[in-house]
């Protein structure tokens, strides 16, 4: 079976409708995947489910899409906000790159007191949750905010939202169990490679649930994974 290729438009999706393609999106079908008119994509906006369509104009810079039937309904992601702290450029990115694929709903760079550098590119970051998205089948795509510091974050972070906090220094904790299969809005926080500093991290305890990843200390994207694992076998749609 050939390979269905998925975009993310931005664009209403209905029986009949028809998209224009934007300049990278053709660029993308006609010269990288080769195709022409007639081949058929998926097509999702994070609004109205993945839909079947057929290329019927095709060009260099631009070209139209026929929408056909929906292949699958909308699927919203847990309410689950995922906060780390940037690090080398390659795996920042794998960290979103996960994340949208493991099912967060909001992906929040933060600056910590012992965070490395603060410049981010935050659409390049989105780009690779549209990429993460097309790829693993989901229907939606997860907002990839602006830097945020932390400390600020903390002073009015919502009562209604639960946090995981990872500690890399805890020797116990573990996330409450969900008892009625409803699922409350989370968040969990990654510290930076150099960890916490001593006020964040008591600051992080007063407010949230404080897990341990395991016996062992974790790079910042692999205690992401991990984390995101912990609560989605644990409160969220794995269950």
């Amino acid at each position: 079976m050939a390979h269905i290729v998925r975009l993310f438009v931005d664009h209403p999706l209905s029986e009949g409708q028809t998209v224009p393609l934007d300049r990278d999106h053709a660029n993308r079908l006609f010269n990288v995947m080769r195709l022409g008119v007639g081949a058929e994509v998926r097509l999702f906006n994070g609004r109205d489910g993945e839909w079947r369509a057929k290329v019927s104009e095709a060009g260099k810079r631009g070209g139209v899409l026929a929408v056909e039937d929906q292949t699958a309904p909308l699927q919203m992601p847990p309410d689950l906000w995922l906060l780390f702290a940037p690090i080398k450029k390659d795996r920042t990115d794998f960290i979103v790159e996960k994340a949208a694929e493991m099912g967060a709903s909001r992906i929040v760079p933060i600056q910590t007191d012992y965070t490395q550098g603060d410049r981010l590119k935050q659409d390049r970051l989105q780009a690779h949750a549209v990429a993460a998205a097309e790829q693993c089948g989901g229907t939606c795509v997860p907002e990839v905010t602006s830097l945020q510091k932390l400390a600020p974050l903390l002073a009015t972070w919502p009562k209604e939202r639960q946090l995981m906090f990872c500690d890399e220094a805890a020797t116990g904790g573990a996330l409450p169990r969900a008892t009625d299969g409803t699922q409350e809005p989370w968040a969990i926080v990654i510290g930076p490679e150099g960890g916490f500093s001593a006020q964040e991290r008591q600051k992080l305890s007063a407010i949230g649930h404080t897990v341990t990843l395991g016996p062992r200390i974790l790079r910042a994207d692999t205690a992401a994974v991990a984390a995101l694992t912990l609560w989605q076998v644990q409160l969220g749609d794995w269950r």
